[in-house]
């Protein structure tokens, strides 16, 4: 029987995420899905999953989750947050499995705005045009539509693998904090900017305001000033777009964002470098780097291999010290008889 988890406490954000609804957008739909992809797959391929199975994306408000009727294999992993099992501390990023009648929960701690929990087969939550994606503003896909609230129930899709050796600490690297500037590929309107303005904008530092969220996050910074206006005859945008609208701020388009703008698009932010974009709080600060396309698609194809290669990165968990994991651990194996053998050769001491 597969197991199920249950929501007693989410705060503001939590949703259930795949890889997205793609292939509607001619048609205004667009596609939902992670908002760091990277942590996203990190979390899935941990456990054996299809890298877009469906998970629950976490935001800095946290979630507490109760697993009931069978044992649930699980993986998280994504900002620095701080995750733990019946109040015992775990590591970022692990792979678990969760007995029924544990309590896992998450909060926010060193960085980073989200984080996600897979499941082993992801959750069997209804597909709405092809996919499981919570789109808020639509109210369509995840559960309702809706971010999730305490009371909701999470089946999972498939029964738990067996316990030995399972559960592990993922190593990634690839999710480490990095100060580096935001790649950015110009175009397809920085003919809309005079070289002076391109020059401010990858010169100066940009900090991320509140106005911000799945849709997009707006930035404050230099002004990027316009050579022919604001406003262009609205056209698609693609994820991680940089929108300069009429304040002269960078807006950069999300996972949420809409189908079409009419604002000009200087450039967009390498894939590569959405996950770690995605994860900065309003009040950080940031830099961005122009790049060609051949150096984003090689960023890219590198990031790919590394989240890829994540079972190489499994370390063995080591448990928190308390007396109830004391009391679980086979501290002895027997018990010696230390006059047995006496007066014999080798005064050997045997287990009785």
């Amino acid at each position: 029987m597969a197991g199920s988890l249950r929501v007693s406490f989410a705060g503001p954000g939590a949703t259930v995420q795949d890889g997205g609804r793609h292939g509607y957008l001619r048609f205004g739909v667009t596609p939902a899905g992670p908002m760091d992809w990277v942590a996203f797959r990190t979390a899935n391929l941990a456990l054996g999953n299809l890298a877009d199975a469906a998970a629950v994306e976490i935001g800095v408000g946290g979630i507490d989750l109760f697993c009931e009727t069978a044992p649930v294999a699980v993986a998280f992993a994504g900002g620095a947050f701080l995750w733990r099992r019946n109040g015992a501390e775990l590591p970022a990023a692990a792979r678990l499995l969760l007995e029924p009648g544990e309590m896992l929960t998450a909060r926010p701690a060193a960085f980073g705005a989200f984080t996600y929990l897979a499941a082993a087969g992801g959750f069997a939550v209804p597909r709405v045009m092809g996919s499981q994606a919570t789109h808020l503003r639509s109210a369509m896909g995840g559960i309702e539509g809706r971010c999730l609230r305490a009371g909701d129930a999470l089946p999972v899709a498939s029964q738990a693998p067996p316990c030995a050796g399972f559960e592990a600490e993922i190593d990634a690297p690839w999710l480490a904090q990095d100060p580096s500037p935001f790649r950015v590929v110009l175009g397809p309107q920085d003919d809309h900017f005079t070289p002076e303005a391109l020059s401010i904008f990858f010169a100066g530092s940009f900090t991320l305001t509140p106005a911000a969220d799945r849709m997009a996050y707006r930035f404050a910074g230099p002004e990027i000033a316009h050579a022919r206006g604001h406003d262009i005859v609205s056209d698609g945008v693609a994820l991680g777009a940089v929108q300069i609208p009429g304040d002269r701020q960078p807006l950069i388009l999300m996972a949420d964002r809409q189908p079409t703008g009419g604002y000009p698009k200087l450039g967009h932010v390498a894939r590569a470098d959405i996950g770690r974009l995605a994860q900065l709080r309003p009040g950080e600060s940031c830099r961005f780097q122009a790049v060609s396309l051949a150096k984003a698609r090689a960023a890219l194809l590198a990031l790919e291999d590394e989240a890829a290669g994540v079972a190489g990165h499994l370390r063995p968990l080591r448990r928190a010290l308390s007396c109830a994991n004391l009391l679980k651990a086979n501290l002895i194996d027997g018990i010696c008889d230390p006059f047995a053998g006496e007066g014999m050769e080798g005064n050997s001491k045997k287990p009785v």
